[in-house]
């Protein structure tokens, strides 16, 4: 029962039916799940293990993500990812890289809509993770980048970068295939540095589109 109000209220934080700063009542949910408090109290802490929920005194809010965190979490990517590649290059079996193929395909095919372009791209990187066969960097792949999920816009909205990307991405499917480790970490590491770029500079133009008052005029 534990696992299903997590991974209820965990799909409603990264949906963003539950929005940041939202509080989470514990006897509602208890209500909701038979009357039990105990595993939600459990759902709650591995949330907050995960930096999805967090504690104000005797209250359970939604974490909020800042800005300055979102870039940080581009930062330790970056390495990560490099990381990933690199493994994925190294170890990675005639089925991942086919897996990889297909992946990269599909981001190809993805449409207009920024939001299929991220799924096929999320798609794409937890692909590449695998291929690494290293447990330790795909789980911290994957708590990365749920922060990143839940964030309200993707940096795949851009045309020059969601081209970028897909040269980028045949770039790294083949240096894979040709097992070359150090090409494939430079690579990686070069695309995610060109995302946080990008993020940072979308961070910026909304800034300079909000008036004095914190609205914002877009």
């Amino acid at each position: 029962m534990s696992t299903t109000v997590y991974e209820r209220l965990r799909g409603a934080i990264l949906d963003g039916t539950l929005s940041p700063g939202q509080i989470i009542s514990e006897n509602q949910l208890a209500s909701e799940f038979g009357g039990s408090r105990t595993p939600v109290r459990e759902a709650l802490h591995r949330l907050e293990v995960e930096m999805l929920v967090e504690r104000v005194g005797r209250t359970v809010r939604v974490r909020a993500t800042s800005p300055e965190e979102i870039l940080d979490i581009y930062e330790v990517r970056i390495t990560l990812e490099g990381a990933a590649a690199r493994g994925a290059a190294l170890r990675a079996t005639e089925l991942d890289r086919a897996r990889l193929r297909a992946a990269s395909a599909s981001v190809r095919a993805a449409g207009d809509d920024p939001r299929e372009r991220a799924a096929a791209n999320r798609v794409f990187h937890e692909t590449l993770w695998q291929a690494s066969h290293s447990p330790t960097l795909v789980d911290l792949l994957g708590r990365l980048n749920v922060h990143l999920i839940r964030y309200p816009t993707t940096t795949l909205e851009d045309d020059e970068r969601w081209r970028t990307v897909l040269v980028e991405h045949d770039a790294m499917v083949e240096a894979i295939e040709n097992h070359d480790a150090a090409r494939a970490r430079s690579l990686a590491e070069s695309h995610m540095t060109g995302a946080r770029e990008v993020r940072l500079k979308m961070m910026t133009q909304r800034v300079g589109a909000t008036g004095a008052n914190g609205a914002d005029n877009t």
